[in-house]
């Protein structure tokens, strides 16, 4: 059977489920991404290869405590801990990182981002300092930062480019192979799963334009954008959705960020990272190598991304390169601009909380301006709207 037979008994039997000869209009779903979705995929224009991972197995991140010690080989650190040894350590704490010296067969990543958005500035003492450490990653590009001000996905991924054009410049090819991403996943399950695999795509086309093949290390957490002070039990549930987008999509290493909002229990934090737990060793899901590789919609709107991320990222390099154009308040007005929107769908309900604007529906009590500045780059939940 040819593909427009496919289709054409596709559509006969929806028009029929439907009542109805105007189907696509019915079927049609909106995004504030600018990608179109189809409601129904029997091809793709050009299969995609394998976007392959740095590690073999994604990392399960916890953050310390004493009693994690023995099960778990992947911790994230905030304060030093003494005798940590044969484990995958996260550093999260610019003092902690200067104290570290890493023996031969420790594995030491940075997550300190080194640039400061604030000044617009790259911390160089700080990056020169990082570069002389013996860890497996020394520099962090933050874009879980940008995700959870609510920048759009191609918006994250044109921006970790920009930044990661920044660092280039000053210290050379060799600083590609010391890259971290630390990247926050939303809750648009196969977009996120899309977002994922289209950075490692323009990552390596960037990585090309010098005449070297790299694949980026992803460092994958779970969002604070769509997470909501009520209903705890709701934000757990996004958060496993979107740990399971980050192994699909191919992270070298995950970690679960507190569901419960402003707060931390032991009992909480242990439950986070049961999550991956479970994932991992009940759905195995961390141990394949771009899962959602022949996916038509998934391949579809990977390639979208993808495209848009690269014509964004040339925007910014034509018009003097990301940090120029933070000190002009340009990339905080952009993010700005999509942010309100995002948040406008949420007040109107386009886009569903549950237990916030959805079962139940809850009353506004800050509006938009309220919780929005167009010059600054600032970490905001949905939620905030109503709580």
């Amino acid at each position: 059977m040819s593909n427009v037979d496919i289709l054409s008994n596709w559509e006969n039997l929806v028009k029929k489920q439907l009542k109805s000869e105007d189907i696509y209009s019915v079927l049609k779903k909106e995004n504030l991404e600018g990608i179109d979705v189809k409601p129904f995929y029997y091809s793709v224009k050009k299969p995609l290869v394998n976007l392959p991972k740095i590690e073999e197995s994604t990392h399960l991140v916890a953050r310390y405590h004493e009693s994690l010690e023995e099960d778990v080989f992947a911790f994230i650190l905030d304060q030093n801990v003494e005798n940590l040894e044969q484990k995958t350590i996260f550093v999260n704490n610019i003092d902690l990182a200067g104290h570290i010296s890493p023996k031969e067969e420790d594995q030491y990543f940075s997550l300190i981002d080194v640039f400061n958005e604030k000044e617009a500035t790259i911390d160089d003492q700080l990056v020169k300092e990082l570069l002389a450490k013996e860890f497996k990653r020394n520099i962090c590009i933050d874009i879980s930062f940008h995700q959870n001000a609510g920048a759009a996905i191609y918006q994250q991924l044109g921006i970790a480019l920009a930044k990661t054009k920044e660092l280039f410049e000053v210290y050379g090819p060799e600083i590609l192979n010391k890259l971290i991403f630390r990247i926050a996943v939303g809750g648009n399950y196969f977009f996120e799963i899309a977002k994922l695999r289209a950075f490692k795509m323009v990552f390596n086309q960037l990585s090309k334009e010098y005449n070297l093949d790299e694949i980026p290390y992803i460092f994958a957490e779970t969002s604070l954008r769509n997470k909501a002070v009520s209903d705890n039990e709701n934000n757990l549930i996004r958060s496993t959705l979107e740990l399971a987008s980050a192994m699909i999509g191919g992270a070298d290493a995950v970690f679960t960020n507190n569901y419960l909002v402003d707060k931390s229990t032991d009992n909480s934090e242990e439950i986070s990272f049961k999550q991956q737990i479970v994932l991992a060793y009940e759905s195995i899901i961390n141990v394949f190598e771009d899962a959602s590789n022949g996916s038509y919609y998934i391949e579809d709107i990977t390639r979208q991304i993808a495209e848009k991320s690269w014509v964004l990222f040339v925007e910014i390099e034509e018009n003097g390169g990301y940090l120029e154009l933070l000190k002009q308040g340009m990339i905080q007005k952009k993010i700005y601009d999509h942010a309100v929107e995002e948040q406008k769908w949420v007040e109107e309900g386009k886009i569903k909380l549950i237990g916030v604007n959805l079962y139940p529906k809850l009353e506004v009590k800050k509006s938009v301006n309220e919780l929005y500045n167009e010059k600054e780059i600032k970490a905001v939940r949905w939620a905030e709207m109503f709580e």
